[in-house]
């Protein structure tokens, strides 16, 4: 038995070999990503903390593991053969769910739904999905923006996602419509609503104020570079500042999350 499971374990890896090549490349390379390094341990970790639980579980193996098993891997081969990488990556949770229900059952699985669901947010929101979000995140973070320097007095005013100063023009772009930051919110959000939070419910709603923390700190983000390139003529869109500055404004979307979870403590019971 333990020569079927060796097998079984090399014999998966080569076949998603190219899942996984992909998969790190993308963490590697893109810093909205970057977070999918971690989701793994992280879900180990987890598993690792339920094991007295896990173990006074009882055991019943199911066929209906086996075929999600072989649903997961025809997925596989039509998305791969078809080259559609997203497709290749998710039909890694079926396959997951379908192993451990069809060798420990389906009470041990809910047990384990977290972890399981955690690891969706390894994956890479699909390109398309992401064009799609990002011109309407980036026209309202500049509207928005142009509002509240206006509103101080700023000679201003916006063209889409150009900004028109008297000094010069400014553009927002992609990654300041929030997307990239959303997604590391949100699964910071989940993973910590998850060790701090009781309730379902709470956790869930901590997890959805990711959504507006993203889109608050970069409206605040545009807004200050607005304000200080205005009043200051300096410039923070540049170097090693612009740098501290996007790491400024990511801490300033944690503290959000923070405050917002110490709200929500006092109706977890």
């Amino acid at each position: 038995m333990r020569n079927f499971y060796i097998a079984g374990i090399i014999s998966f890896f080569i076949a998603y070999y190219p899942v996984w090549k992909s998969l790190l490349t993308t963490w590697s390379s893109s810093d909205e990503n970057s977070h999918g390094f971690f989701i793994i341990p992280l879900c180990c970790y987890i598993i690792w903390q339920k094991k007295s639980i896990l173990a006074n579980i009882p055991k019943k193996p199911s066929l209906w593991g086996l075929i999600l098993i072989v649903i997961s891997l025809v997925i596989y081969l039509f998305s791969s053969f078809a080259g559609i990488a997203t497709l290749s990556s998710l039909s890694l949770l079926p396959l997951f769910a379908g192993i451990m229900i069809y060798l420990y059952g389906y009470l041990i699985f809910k047990e384990l739904l977290f972890p399981f669901f955690l690891l969706l947010f390894m994956i890479p929101v699909p390109a398309q999905i992401y064009s799609t979000l990002t011109v309407p995140l980036q026209l309202f973070v500049s509207k928005i923006s142009v509002g509240m320097a206006s509103l101080i007095g700023v000679p201003i005013y916006r063209e889409g996602n150009v900004i028109h100063l008297p000094q010069r023009t400014l553009e927002v772009v992609q990654a300041c419509s929030g997307l990239r930051s959303m997604t590391a919110l949100l699964t910071l959000s989940i993973v910590f609503g998850y060790f701090t939070l009781k309730s379902s419910l709470l956790r869930i709603i901590l997890f959805f104020a990711g959504v507006p923390a993203a889109i608050i700190v970069n409206i605040c983000r545009v807004s200050l570079m607005v304000l200080v390139f205005y009043h200051f003529d300096f410039d923070l869109t540049k170097g090693t500042i612009h740098t501290i500055f996007g790491l400024a404004i990511f801490i300033l979307a944690l503290i959000i999350i923070f405050m917002i979870k110490g709200v929500l403590e006092r109706w977890d019971k």
